[in-house]
């Protein structure tokens, strides 16, 4: 098995060419490579470069944002997992990597393009060298909620960014909480489990940020997050729209919020590419 190591403000993850359609990626194989003792080096998950044509799922979704009246020519399938084997919806660390892999392999040229997620068709663009943005679709705030980290509950607003998450604004330094153990939520409120993230407004349009993913714990950054931080911050300044610089322990990334979408701009680096052993897939 073939695998690239790429990662995007050290949001790291396993790539996995998959051009024939035919690699069998089952939960305890994706957590086995994740892991960073035992595995290729780690990994926050695992992206499969797939054929559209070649996945059932991915067609399908193709299809729905062609009924939606968004036809797209998108010729590969992001399908990511957690590092723990189960499946994600999107990851907008992640789909810049993808993209800057697809670029850098020969299957896309530099520009912009389509790439299918289990959120929905994604537009990407990005050059050769540099940063890569990606047009993450419209936040969906869906209420509040809590999150409990500790003895302590952090208000939050709920948002859809065709995965889960709950952002938390408070005053408390972010770099003072302890992450080392999910933070409790309500199940009612998120069936599916939900990524957290805790941020400080540290200045105009601009916010730190810690983020436990689920499936995966807590990691350096979540563009997903990022972009819900900046809703969360924005909704607080009383100021919706506008580009938000967003810190995570992983680097720095860029969130544009306007009225019909919203999007994420950061570095996508691949480190490493090698082969697994046979041996090692058993």
């Amino acid at each position: 098995m073939r695998f690239v190591k790429g990662h995007g403000t050290q949001n790291d993850f396993v790539i996995l060419p998959d051009r024939d359609g035919g690699l069998d990626l089952h939960a305890p194989l994706i957590a086995e490579l994740c892991d960073r003792r035992a595995g290729i080096g780690g990994g926050d998950g695992v992206l499969r470069v797939v054929p559209v044509k070649l996945s059932p799922e991915a067609v399908q979704i193709a299809e729905r944002a062609r009924e939606a009246g968004a036809p797209t020519t998108a010729e590969w399938f992001m399908d990511y997992r957690n590092a723990d084997g189960s499946m994600a919806e999107m990851c907008g660390n992640g789909l810049r990597v993808f993209a800057r892999y697809l670029v850098d392999a020969g299957l896309a040229e530099p520009g912009e393009f389509d790439v299918v997620t289990r959120a929905g068709v994604r537009r990407v663009r990005l050059d050769r060298e540099g940063d890569v943005t990606v047009d993450m679709g419209m936040p969906k705030v869906l209420g509040e909620s809590k999150a409990g980290i500790g003895l302590k509950e952090y208000d939050g607003l709920v948002i859809d960014m065709g995965n889960p998450h709950l952002a938390c604004v408070t005053g408390e330094p972010v770099t003072q909480l302890d992450l080392s153990a999910p933070p409790a939520f309500d199940p009612a409120v998120f069936p599916q489990g939900v990524n957290v993230e805790l941020l400080n407004a540290v200045g105009e349009r601009r916010v730190v940020m810690r983020v436990y993913e689920r499936g995966s714990g807590e990691t350096p950054s979540c563009g997903t997050g990022a972009v819900a931080a900046a809703v969360a911050a924005a909704r607080l300044g009383g100021d919706p729209l506008g580009t938000w610089a967003v810190e995570v322990p992983g680097g720095l990334l860029s969130v544009t919020l306007t009225e019909n979408t919203s999007l994420l701009t950061g570095p996508a680096v691949l480190v490493a590419s090698g082969d697994i052993p046979a041996a090692h897939l058993l």
